[in-house]
């Protein structure tokens, strides 16, 4: 069973989530945290596999709640709950090491895979999702892009490669049919790629892309 817990302040909200993830069948639900405070206490004293947590809450938000459970000893995987209207927000919270996001919205099935995704060690970033999000930063400073093309000079042109298409959503699998390598290559390339740039997971490597203008 993948453990997880929930984190929002709106009872109505984590009541939805759990029986939408309850009734899947291979997902149980750890515990419950009304804001950043709790969830912190509560990781500590769970140790759920996967927290969802919302971003804004009141007290201890969702952004320092994230920092304080990510910095700790074997985390959990974290994604956050959101809506469109605070991207930038998430987009740090994924650079804290967070390995993705959903809406609110998300439905149901979707919502139970995507937990199932995290635990299983993979990021979220389906493209869908993650558009609006990365488009966002259309308008970032010019000192940014150029300081993550620093950041991306150090890989060989095959990790490029790999790390371009992983930017775009792409699965190990999907990006070993696009350029003709085994699964099992790709993988060691993300690998290699993550400990080269000093990155925790595919989302920030994503980002580190998208931040280069190189997607």
């Amino acid at each position: 069973m993948i453990r997880v817990l929930l984190v929002d302040d709106e009872e109505l909200v984590r009541s939805g989530l759990r029986l939408i993830l309850e009734a899947s069948g291979d997902i149980a639900i750890a515990g419950e945290a009304r804001d950043g405070a709790e969830a912190v206490s509560a990781v500590r004293r769970l140790r759920p596999d996967v927290v969802l947590m919302d971003v804004r809450m009141p007290g201890l938000d969702g952004l320092s709640s994230a920092a304080r459970i990510l910095s700790g000893q074997d985390p959990p995987k974290l994604v956050m709950l959101t809506t469109f209207d605070l991207d930038e927000y998430v987009h740090e919270a994924l650079r804290l090491g967070a390995v993705g996001f959903l809406l609110k919205d998300t439905p149901p099935r979707e919502l139970a895979a995507a937990v199932r995704t995290v635990a299983g060690g993979q990021a979220m970033l389906s493209p869908s999702v993650t558009k609006r999000l990365l488009d966002s930063y259309a308008n970032r400073a010019p000192s940014r892009a150029e300081a993550a093309r620093k950041q991306l000079a150090a890989l060989t042109g095959r990790e490029e490669d790999v790390i371009r298409a992983l930017a775009r959503g792409l699965s190990n699998a999907e990006i070993g049919r696009e350029l003709r390598l085994t699964e099992a290559t790709v993988k060691a390339h993300v690998s290699r790629v993550l400990a080269k740039l000093g990155l925790a997971n595919r989302v920030q490597a994503a980002i580190l892309v998208h931040d280069a203008d190189l997607a």
